[in-house]
């Protein structure tokens, strides 16, 4: 049994999204809704489908090809702003879609340069209504090693509770040994945390372990508590909690 709670939302399960929805390509406006759809195309997280009515159709390239999938069927288009053309990235659905979702356009989320829920920016992926991200304050000890090497160890981490993922433990950068990181160039993002500012690799001896501990700088508003903070993926060091050494989870997002 997993210690922490699993994603249950089944798939291509259809809600109505209350946020107003936008997104960007090179500077243009292509979609502006208060009329989104999430559907789950697999339990973790939404995809968003948008009302055809509500996106600039102008910009879209009929590619003269259907897909077919449990949602329906889907007419394919590319999307072309200026000398910018994303092929296939538009799934236009028909009359035998899905309860809800006939009319509907679903974008590769990467074809787009910016999302937008209200007026934050949201990366990655649509946020999931159902999960639940909190920032909690602790007196916990948590020692973080990697060979048996030493890298953190802290009694007043905040920890990092989101529904699907493995507690995340982030620590003040004074209880942080920095002498065995190694700073990278990664960048990653999250649709509730926002992006990370610095990645660290581990020197162990010889050997460097790519990536291992990030930090976010400039969070949204909800996780501000770990705002500079330094956290270590429990997939790859050895996490040691009160005493208890933590198995390593299978799971890797940060």
């Amino acid at each position: 049994m997993a210690d922490y709670p699993k994603a249950i939302t089944p798939v291509d399960h259809v809600e109505p999204v209350p946020r107003r929805v936008r997104a960007f390509l090179a500077g243009e406006l292509v979609v502006d809704t208060t009329r989104a759809s999430y559907v789950w195309e697999w339990p973790p997280y939404p995809q968003y489908h948008l009302p055809a009515a509500d996106v600039r159709r102008d910009l879209l390239v009929d590619e003269g090809r259907t897909e077919r999938s449990r949602r329906g069927t889907a007419r394919l288009h590319g999307l072309r702003v200026g000398s910018t053309l994303h092929g296939s990235c538009a799934r236009w659905y028909g009359a035998d879609a899905l309860p809800g979702l006939a009319d509907t356009i679903r974008f590769d989320w990467a074809a787009l340069d910016a999302w937008f829920e209200e007026d934050e920016e949201v990366f990655v992926h649509p946020r999931n209504p159902y999960s639940r991200v909190d920032a909690l304050r602790s007196s916990r000890r948590v020692r973080v090693e990697l060979d048996g090497m030493l890298l953190a160890e802290s009694v007043s981490p905040v920890l990092v509770f989101e529904t699907g993922l493995p507690t995340r433990y982030y620590l003040d950068r004074t209880a942080v040994d920095f002498g065995h990181l190694v700073p990278s160039t990664t960048t990653t993002a999250c649709p509730y945390k926002g992006r990370t500012s610095e990645y660290w690799s581990v020197r162990v001896g010889d050997a460097v372990h790519s990536d291992l501990a990030w930090s976010y700088l400039f969070p949204t508003g909800a996780l501000l508590p770990i705002a500079g903070l330094v956290a270590f993926y429990n997939e790859k060091v050895d996490l040691i909690v009160d005493g208890e050494r933590l198995a390593r989870p299978r799971t890797h997002f940060s």
